[in-house]
């Protein structure tokens, strides 16, 4: 690690910045750990794009499908590839507590610069904050590394601002990816944004909450890799442009990515969220490969309609491309 644990959130403050990325997993034809894809998607991301963090075996990678050593191997392939050149984040969430402590200091070990752990399903429960704070409690005491939480509706409920609040005074709790409406996440800014890095998933969201509530962290989603290119990287620039607060030039490049966001977002079948964004990485270039079940795959028709749209949204994916759009 990079720093102490009493540094740890001094530290996520000066590096925990910019625009991070949720990754997709990829696997090969016979569903294995494709080591090398990922390892390409990861430099592209980095060399090319310009993205500033990765989050590793998360929800968008699968890791309910994946064996406890392939999410070690996971991470230890994503800090080598990398390189120091972005951090990563290591998802530890499980169901069991030893599972979580186990990665957690595996990733503290292996080089990860942070973890998250997902709030857990709580059976029979109607009340959740005593259990909550507990449970992370527990965590933080047993590791270093600094901790990111994350609330989702799929715990089958979400931690209050106020819980959140209690929680940012753990010496080891950096960040939260509140995955919640809007009103919470900005009442969690006005009650602990001093002592915790507050960050939703949404990308369409991104800019107004930099602008609005001085967010200097984009925790994560798949967005960044997905709606750009080497040679059209408009959520990186409007970014940027927002944190140099030319925020009129940043609302043009952002709502010029709509064609973007409604072809990806309306091809996307309900039930199969990653195929669909593993279809749309191979279409991009980048190593999708395939799901695991329980997780279905795309339909010959989904296919070729997410193709359709993919061509369609004015995505520019060429040099050639990017050529003609300069020249007008």
């Amino acid at each position: 690690m990079r720093y102490q644990k009493k540094d740890a959130k001094a530290y996520s403050r000066k590096t925990m910045r910019g625009i991070w990325a949720a990754a997709l997993t990829p696997f090969t034809p016979s569903l294995a750990l494709d080591e090398d894809g990922f390892r390409s998607n990861l430099t592209h991301w980095v060399d090319d794009l310009g993205i500033e963090g990765v989050f590793v075996t998360g929800k968008q990678g699968e890791f309910f499908s994946m064996s406890i050593a392939e999410r070690k191997r996971a991470l230890e392939v994503a800090v080598d590839a990398v390189a120091g050149r972005a951090q990563t984040i290591m998802s530890c969430s499980d169901q069991n507590m030893d599972v979580v402590i186990d990665l957690a200091r595996h990733a503290q070990e292996a080089g990860a610069d942070y973890i998250v752990v997902h709030a857990p399903v709580l059976h029979f429960h109607s009340a959740q904050d005593e259990t909550l704070y507990a449970y992370y409690r527990a965590i933080a005491d047993k590791v270093d590394i600094g901790i990111a939480l994350w609330s989702h509706p799929d715990s089958g409920y979400l931690m209050s601002p106020q819980l959140c609040s209690r929680l940012a005074d753990i010496e080891n709790v950096v960040a939260i990816k509140y995955s919640v409406p809007r009103d919470m996440y900005v009442e969690l800014t006005r009650l602990a944004g001093d002592r915790i890095l507050v960050s939703t998933s949404s990308e369409e969201e991104w800019l107004d909450n930099i602008v609005e509530l001085g967010w200097q962290l984009y925790l994560c989603s798949s967005p960044p890799y997905l709606i750009q290119t080497a040679h059209d990287r408009r959520m990186r620039e409007y970014s940027d442009l927002a944190f140099r607060g030319e925020h009129a030039k940043a609302r043009l490049v952002r709502d010029s990515l709509e064609p973007v966001r409604r072809a990806l977002h309306r091809t996307r079948p309900p039930e199969k969220p990653h195929a669909h964004q593993k279809f749309w990485q191979d279409l991009l270039g980048q190593v999708g490969g395939m799901v695991r079940p329980p997780l279905l795959a795309l339909t010959q028709a989904e296919a070729a309609a997410t193709r359709t749209a993919f061509e369609t949204c004015g995505l520019i994916t060429t040099a050639a491309q990017s050529r003609k759009a300069v020249a007008g």
